[in-house]
């Protein structure tokens, strides 16, 4: 059972993951303030988070985030990335869909689509990771080679046979690229596996 506040606006959409298998929902917020709080009294594997929160200048820390959002918009979604979480869903995503992605944000796997990962391609082409004081520099080859092809909008499994990898093996680098995207924002890796967390591999949204 994987352990999840849920930070939304509106009450209905707070009650949607009441419902969800393999979930349990142990706080949930209906302002930024309230998600800070929440995460820091309950301790959940997983904060879903709407970014239409009010009162919310910035991604909640101290546990693993899973942004929601009315649309697939690159810019607002890599952002949000930027600033420390791990994947992200679209309203409307079907319930297999959302299972999926907060599995996958509670084991410390990346989830993300086709438009965040050409936002990640450009941002780390011209970011020098070296420069803040990490060890690597950017992405290693293999790294990009997963991310370019997801950026072409394959999903996971055929990023994995078209590479000749392991479905895991690919979770594993997309996990990676997410850590480094952190990193290079000055932003402390977040946390990686939660209590109640799965193995999941990723599969690109929209």
């Amino acid at each position: 059972m994987i352990r999840v506040a849920v930070a939304a606006e509106h009450a209905e959409s707070r009650a949607l993951f009441a419902a969800l298998p393999g979930i349990e929902v142990v706080a949930s917020a209906a302002t930024g303030r309230e998600a800070a709080e929440a995460v820091a009294a309950a301790r959940p594997d997983v904060l879903v988070m709407d970014l239409r929160l009010p009162g919310l200048d910035a991604v909640v820390a101290g546990t693993a985030v899973l942004v929601l959002s009315m649309s697939d918009g690159a810019a607002q979604l890599f952002d949000a990335m930027l600033a420390g979480a791990r994947g992200y869903l679209v309203r409307g995503a079907t319930q297999d869909e959302i299972c999926h992605g907060i599995a996958a944000v509670a084991a410390g796997r990346a989830f993300f689509g086709p438009g965040v990962a050409r936002r990640m391609l450009d941002h780390f082409a011209a970011t020098d990771l070296s420069a803040k004081g990490l060890s690597a520099k950017g992405l290693s080859a293999k790294e990009r080679q997963v991310l370019e092809l997801v950026a072409a909008g394959l999903p996971a499994a055929t990023v994995a046979t078209r590479l000749g990898l392991a479905a895991g093996t690919v979770a594993g680098y997309m996990s990676a690229i997410v850590t480094k995207l952190h990193g290079s924002s000055g932003r402390p890796p977040g946390p990686r596996a939660g209590r109640g967390g799965s193995a999941a591999s990723p599969a690109a949204p929209g």
